[in-house]
């Protein structure tokens, strides 16, 4: 399962919550993966870490 978010274009993109290392307000959002890439999102620093932490609680439901 991966986390749906918003480039500041516009363009949906679909992130694999597990490579998120830092998300930052400056004042845009920008989300780091372990990977090096960065991505500029519309949704705010909170928005990002609740639809990870939804992944999260949805994928530890599924292992019960």
């Amino acid at each position: 399962m991966m986390v749906k978010l918003s480039r500041i274009n516009g363009a949906e993109v679909t992130v694999n919550a597990e490579l998120i290392e830092i998300i930052e307000a400056t004042p845009d959002t920008i989300v780091s993966l372990t990977t090096g890439k960065k991505l500029m999102v519309v949704e705010s620093v909170d928005q990002v870490v609740e639809k990870v932490m939804a992944y999260r609680r949805m994928i530890a439901t599924r292992l019960r």
